[in-house]
């Protein structure tokens, strides 16, 4: 797949997650938005998966380990098959089956329930411990929040993955230097990030997390790893590709109003239609 088709896809996922959270009148649209593009690459051009076998033993896994973001889960998981895109309007609703957190016992295609922040990354720790004891050949990947690598159980769980000399596993850190309070600067700083997952025994790769072309390089190169897990910090933009909502912490977790829901998705609409002429 080329970028200008992962690009159209991604513009669908953002308005997915932009519908979800205003029919559900909750939920967080910000962190979703800058990471689509990474959900996009991955379950559109880097994962063995199979919508129509969700639970193949030897597929690939994944672990939002920022669950919070499940619209952005959600709206991918959607694109690519597992359930129908209209499902997205039930988002956070009585009795449906996309709650605000990823649910492993009933939705299709999640590998792990998750929402409490820091423990994600230790679940993923052991799916590719157990890959590895079964000599399996599949690989382990999770997303982290740039504010959730302030939980101590994110590093408990990378020296681990260092000292099992997991290989199979990629830790994705969505850095888009915003959390729920403000800055990750100003709240907790994490920074330097490489740095210290590199402290950590990880090989590190830095990148644009919106560039296809980097994400490529960056999960082939994290293919030829030996011997370490690999740590991808991708740089985002929170709110990505809505106007009101770039760079905003307060869109976090807040949903659009009907108007603000107006605004949002005839910015993505533009987006589209300026791929469309390329």
């Amino acid at each position: 797949m080329n970028e200008l088709e992962l690009k159209k896809i991604a513009c669908e996922v953002r308005k997915g997650i932009v519908t979800a959270v205003h029919s559900a009148k909750a939920g967080h649209p910000g962190g979703s938005l800058s990471a689509a593009d990474i959900y996009t690459y991955l379950y559109f051009e880097e994962m063995n998966i199979d919508p129509k076998n969700p639970k193949n033993p030897e597929r690939d896994r994944f672990v939002l380990s920022k669950g919070h973001t499940s619209p952005g889960y959600y709206s991918t998981l959607a694109q690519r098959g597992f359930f129908p895109v209209e499902d997205l309007k039930t988002f956070r609703h009585l009795g449906s089956y996309l709650q605000g957190h990823p649910d492993m016992k009933h939705i299709p295609g999640v590998d792990m329930s998750s929402g409490s922040l820091g423990q994600g990354i230790s679940a993923a720790v052991g799916m590719a411990i157990a890959g590895k004891m079964k000599k399996k050949d599949y690989r382990v990947y999770t997303l982290l929040g740039d504010g959730e690598i302030q939980e101590g159980q994110v590093w408990e769980a990378s020296m681990l993955a260092a000292h099992r000399k997991l290989d199979n596993l990629v830790v994705i850190v969505d850095n888009n230097d915003l959390q729920i309070d403000g800055s990750i600067k100003d709240v907790n700083s994490p920074y330097p990030i490489d740095k210290k997952f590199e402290a950590f025994n990880f090989h590190v790769i830095n990148i644009c997390g919106h560039n296809f072309d980097e994400l490529k390089a960056a999960f082939d190169e994290a293919k030829t790893v030996k011997g370490k897990p690999t740590a991808i910090i991708a740089k985002t933009v929170k709110g990505k590709c809505v106007s009101f909502m770039e760079n905003k912490a307060e869109w976090h977790g807040a949903a659009p109003n009907d108007e603000q829901y107006a605004v949002a998705m005839a910015d993505l609409e533009k987006v589209g239609e300026e791929l469309c002429q390329k």
